[in-house]
């Protein structure tokens, strides 16, 4: 928890402030080449190397220009839309460290018709406080789209009424059967949802993964790519109501304690044997740590060689990078790759995190949300094994010193063909701005407009009606296209509080493109596959991940942004076998359904423009 010193707030960036940032991205990207150099030239000639290979990669698409700004703006639609659901942390006066942590949300198809539902992750009363009774229980809550832009409660019918700790939600098909399955992460024994024809079966402990610790984020991956998805679950500290901690900010009253008085708990790898059940693998795959202290996670081919590597935002320690040797072991490489630490060498209070190619180089980079007076992590890929934190020359850096960042994305919010930054923002002490005087408990969320050239500009509230202008204590948070009008929608969770549901209101002008994955000889879902749209002579890329922001998953289905542009000349489809699969020419304005070739099968398209199109 940071002391009582006062921050001072970062001044509005200028266009002169801009310019310069641009300049010393420019110098780093000049340095970072340098350095790869020097590293080449020493190795060979230290060990007889004909050259690098590094040096022989294909040159990555050359920049885009600077996007125009647009008036997307965010209508909040909760109400409307019938979402309706409150979170229930336990807080009762006791100030138990779990009470301020939670809790995400899940966009997921539960029932196959290709529209996103939302899942919202719960905790509930502690037990001594639930005998009192007077409350109705706290449960999560499961909402199915109706297509109409509205939303039905079906947590009951669904089988998801039965209230517990929740912390973090993953959704996937696990079991390939061609329904979506749901992990929750708890605090207490984590629970897996099997589901069966759109209706869920409790299935955690049967199939191995009822982990019993401090549970956070999760995300789905088929680290071994034998066509089963693997399981990798992120734990926070030890802790029980028993053996909490008394602390203090103003050494009067008690306060949320930072995981620092704690022990850490290790996050879990749990490899899919193919037959409902998981094997924990942590200790022979490498990742057993228990100083981590997880909270956030998010699946990424760094080093472009075909294997999912894991990224892990730890909590006061430094973050993890474990990359994947492809034997089914992990190599922490966090430190030497530069994203264990801030630029000062410190390690950080990391919660939410994703990753995306930003700059549109072909290298996946990390935003990561941090603590209050600790400026979000941008860690750019330099494409050779090395990121460098480009938070404050980007633009994002000095806006987002002040908040306490949780749930965090990269998305294209204007459908312009550049990834934008979502932060979700609140604090966890109630009377934080008792001793820092700049912190809020409530805290707007943060939006940083991607103008193409490694920059950001960060979108101010048009209004006091505008939700980017609300202070909320959020948590979780993730985008779907709840409306299907082809842009992406925004859900947020808060702590003891409700959540909200905003509409995006794109301009009409700005084209678009989704793609849908089935997989065959892969895992259903396509999880691992990259994608590459190819119009106007620019190369947009996205991999299918599970996971990401803070214990919550958006949307399966990648959306692409277009501008202006109404022709997309290709899309390729990298499966996690390798092989890659081509559609030519398709549809702009309409969900287009790739499902993976069998063997000697060709590619084509069909369909009609704004509903879905297949292509086999």
């Amino acid at each position: 928890m940071p002391g009582s010193e006062t921050v001072r707030g970062p001044e509005p960036m200028t266009a002169e402030w801009r310019g310069a940032g641009r300049a010393l991205l420019a110098a780093r990207r000049l340095r970072a080449a340098w350095v790869l150099r020097a590293a080449c030239a020493a190795a060979v000639v230290a060990l007889g190397m004909t050259g690098c290979a590094s040096e022989q990669e294909a040159p990555a698409d050359k920049a885009a220009a600077p996007a125009q700004p647009s008036p997307v703006r965010f209508t909040d639609v909760t109400s409307q839309a019938g979402v309706a659901f409150k979170h229930q942390s336990g807080a009762a006066g006791r100030k138990f460290l779990p009470e301020t942590m939670g809790s995400g949300v899940a966009v997921l198809d539960y029932d196959g018709d290709a529209r996103p539902d939302l899942y919202f992750v719960n905790a509930t009363r502690w037990p001594d406080d639930a005998k009192r009774g007077g409350a109705a229980p706290d449960r999560p809550a499961l909402y199915r789209n109706n297509g109409d832009g509205t939303f039905s409660d079906t947590t009951l019918p669904a089988g998801l009424g039965a209230p517990f700790y929740g912390m973090g939600a993953a959704a996937a098909d696990y079991d390939n059967d061609g329904d979506t399955d749901l992990f929750v992460s708890a605090l207490g024994p984590d629970r897996l949802f099997r589901n069966d024809g759109g209706a869920f079966v409790e299935v955690g402990a049967a199939s191995g993964v009822a982990d019993p610790g401090f549970g956070s984020s999760a995300a789905f991956v088929d680290y071994n790519h034998d066509g089963d998805l693997d399981l990798f679950v992120c734990n926070y500290v030890e802790w029980t109501a028993a053996t909490d901690i008394y602390c203090t900010l103003d050494g009067q009253n008690k306060a949320y304690c930072t995981p620092e008085s704690y022990r850490g708990q290790s996050s879990r790898l749990y490899r899919n044997e193919g037959n409902g059940r998981f094997a924990d693998v942590s200790k022979e795959a490498g990742v057993l740590n228990p100083a981590g202290k997880s909270l956030g996670v998010a699946i990424m081919d760094y080093d472009n060689d075909q294997w999912e590597d894991i990224v892990v935002a730890n909590d006061t320690q430094p973050n993890f990078l474990y990359r994947n040797n492809h034997d089914g072991t992990f190599s922490d490489v966090g430190r030497e790759v530069g994203v264990a630490f801030s630029e000062a060498g410190v390690a950080r209070g990391a919660m939410g995190i994703d990753a995306g190619d930003y700059d549109h180089s072909g290298h996946e980079s990390l935003v990561i949300g941090n603590f209050s007076n600790e400026m979000i992590g941008l860690y750019h890929n330099e494409g050779f094994g090395l990121f460098i934190d480009d938070a404050a020359p980007s633009g994002v850096g000095g806006p987002s010193l002040l908040t306490l960042a949780f749930g965090t994305f990269f998305f294209d919010h204007d459908l312009d063909g550049h990834l934008d930054i979502f932060v979700a923002n609140g604090h966890v002490e109630d009377d934080i701005n008792r001793v820092q005087k700049e912190v809020t408990y409530a805290q707007k969320p943060l939006l940083f407009r991607g103008v193409g050239d490694g920059t950001f500009e960060e979108v101010l509230p048009a209004g006091e009606a505008d939700p980017l202008a609300r202070p909320v204590v959020a948590r979780g948070a993730a985008y779907l296209d709840h409306d299907a009008d082809g842009d992406l929608d925004v859900v947020i969770t808060t702590n003891n509080g409700p959540a909200y549901l905003w509409r995006n209101d794109a301009s009409p002008d700005r084209a678009w493109i989704r793609v849908r994955l089935e997989g065959r000889r892969t895992n259903r879902d396509g999880i691992g596959a990259k994608l590459e749209i190819a119009a106007a002579g620019r190369t947009m890329r996205e991999t299918v991940r599970s996971g990401s922001s803070y214990c919550s998953q958006s949307e399966l289905v990648m959306t692409f942004g277009l501008g202006r542009e109404e022709a997309v000349e290709r899309i390729s489809v990298t499966w996690p076998t390798g092989r890659t699969q081509v559609i030519d020419k398709p549809q702009v304005r309409s969900v287009i359904v790739v499902r993976e070739e069998e063997e000697g099968q060709a590619a084509d398209a069909a369909g009609r423009s704004g509903k879905a199109t297949e292509a086999s």
